[in-house]
This record gives C-alpha cells, sequence and structure tokens, in this order.
C-alpha cells in the first residue's frame, strides 16, 4: 500500500513533512479500519457480536476525526479547504464552482 512508506528517502524530508505524512498515513488507516468493521457488521448474524463492531467503528471515526482536526491544524491548505467546505449547506460541487469564481 502506498500510503505505508517514503517516497523519498527519510533525510531529505522536514520535519513538519514526516508529522503530517504520520498524521495522513493515520488518517487512511482509521478510515480503512472503519470501512472494514462496518461490512464486517453487515455480515454478521450474531446481534452482540455485530454491536461490538459497530462500537469500535465509531471508535476509529473518533480517531479519524482527531487525526483530521491535527492536519487542519497543522496545514494551512487543508484548514483552508475544510473551512470551504465541511458543514456547509447545498450543493457540494456548486460549492466548489463558487469557491472558484
Amino acid at each position: 500500500m502506498s500510503s505505508e512508506g517514503l517516497h523519498v528517502p527519510r533525510e531529505q524530508l522536514q520535519k513538519r513533512t514526516l508529522n503530517l505524512h504520520y498524521a495522513i498515513t493515520s488518517l487512511i488507516e482509521e478510515l480503512e479500519a472503519v470501512d472494514w468493521y462496518r461490512q464486517r457488521a453487515d455480515d454478521c448474524d450474531d446481534p452482540a457480536l455485530k454491536a461490538i463492531l459497530l462500537h469500535n467503528a465509531g471508535e476509529e471515526i473518533e480517531h479519524a476525526s482527531m487525526a483530521l482536526e491535527w492536519i487542519r491544524r497543522n496545514d494551512v491548505q487543508f484548514d483552508a479547504q475544510l473551512r470551504e467546505y465541511l458543514f456547509a449547506e447545498g450543493s457540494i460541487t456548486e460549492r466548489e464552482h463558487e469557491a472558484k469564481d
């Protein structure tokens, strides 16, 4: 998986770039875990296990949200884009067109 490793030698990267890489990789992993838990819950025929799997998915959403917030606080481009699109009403794609104008 491309998110697991660095694409250039570590010594060529700024510490900020490495920290963002760690956060982005963690965000990807948390989102994958949400997907895996939800798929397993959908396929599970035991109500108690299904409840546990859905609970675990919720925990991973919390972790992903925390990682995303750290990224937002530490990257001005993410901050600007998240402020533009998160919690906005109406069409997302129309909002993009409006933002470009």
